[in-house]
């Protein structure tokens, strides 16, 4: 029963690793931007966006599409520097071990 007793504090303090992390990431900003940062969008270590940057030069021209592709690249560009920063994150906690997607709740 040793081994079992051994198994489960470690998935305890693995949790509690877990909810450090997620409470780093809950403090985390993180941009991205296009067109030569011309648009910049911020996100919080939950995906939420939380800011959005545009240069007034782009107003200059009539094309909304333009400004909105933008807007759809920097945010993308945001997000996939998020879920980058939230695997560094869970390796440092789960040892470089896969997790199944969705183990961890609020990612």
């Amino acid at each position: 029963m040793k081994g079992f007793t051994g198994m489960l504090k470690q998935a305890q303090e693995m949790q509690a690793r877990m909810e450090n992390v997620q409470t780093e990431l809950e403090a985390i900003e993180i941009s991205g931007e296009a067109g030569a940062g011309m648009v910049k969008v911020v996100m919080s270590g939950k995906g939420d966006m939380k800011s959005v940057f545009i240069d007034p030069s782009i107003f200059k021209s009539e094309d909304a599409e333009i400004v909105e592709d933008l807007i759809v690249t920097a945010h993308n560009n945001a997000k996939a520097k998020l879920e980058e920063a939230v695997a560094e994150k869970m390796k440092d906690v789960t040892g470089g071990l896969q997790l199944p997607p969705g183990l961890m709740p609020g990612m």
